[in-house]
């Protein structure tokens, strides 16, 4: 089951409302959703507050391969979904697909106006022997709904896989901007460079364990960035998304 939603210092309800009491408030009965699945490059379907996104970007840089994607229920604003892919061929550093899901409400507010970014996700991934990663992925810009500034990664899980750096060590291993961060309960190492776009930034665990059920507030990632790294309280949080980047292999996420 996945949730993420917004506290924000414009609502006057907020400064009386603990995130704890906020995900209370979301637990409600099951409601109805699509559960047709989807198959397409860049299908997608909506479940309250969310979207379902298929999204095989990359899925040109394989030999072969494809991905279906379901939502599986929505109760209250919990939404549990399922992606299954199988991918050959293409670089090992090659996305294919980033099957997520999208918050779509209070989205493209002022990093300034936003005091908590609330969230639980408890997943799973059947396979190991895969080149994946299993992340938050969130967007900021200079205006609402503007060109992508910066990419804000929180992975739970590294499969055979690494971030996007500036350096690399001679065994062409990411070397980090900072260690042992900690961070809502666990220890983070931050990674930072270009993906020819936008800059990057991805906080990874600093062993090789991985978070399958996850509680806590996002911003506080994002909060370290702009008293660390530079980040701009006046950019925009224009994205918010959580799934599984696949590079190769064949495996099930089940959330």
């Amino acid at each position: 089951m996945f949730f993420l939603s917004f506290l924000l210092l414009l609502v006057p309800l907020v400064s009386s409302t603990s995130r704890r009491d906020m995900l209370r408030m979301h637990k409600a009965h099951a409601r109805y959703v699509d559960t047709t699945p989807i198959t397409g490059q860049f299908d997608s379907v909506n479940a309250g507050p969310y979207s379902l996104l298929n999204d095989l970007w990359g899925e040109y840089n394989a030999t072969s391969g494809s991905q279906t994607s379901q939502i599986t229920s929505l109760t209250g604003n919990y939404v549990a979904w399922t992606t299954t892919y199988t991918w050959i061929g293409g670089g090992p550093d090659q996305v294919k697909s980033f099957a997520n899901i999208q918050l779509n409400d209070n989205i493209n507010q002022q990093l300034s106006a936003i005091s908590s970014l609330p969230t639980d996700w408890q997943w799973n991934l059947s396979n190991d022997n895969v080149v994946a990663d299993v992340a938050y992925d969130l967007f900021t810009s200079w205006s609402p709904g503007g060109s992508n500034v910066n990419e804000i990664m929180v992975w739970l899980a590294n499969v055979n896989s690494g971030p996007i750096s500036a350096n690399y060590n001679a065994e062409g291993q990411a070397v980090p901007v900072a260690t042992n961060i900690s961070l809502e309960g666990h220890t983070w190492n931050l990674y930072s460079g270009s993906n020819g776009v936008n800059q990057v930034y991805s906080f990874l665990l600093t062993t090789s364990d991985t978070i399958q059920s996850f509680s806590g507030d996002i911003y506080s990632f994002i909060s370290y960035l702009i008293d660390n790294e530079g980040l701009n309280t006046a950019q925009y949080l224009t994205c918010a998304q959580a799934g599984t980047e696949a590079f190769s292999g064949t495996a099930t996420l089940t959330t």
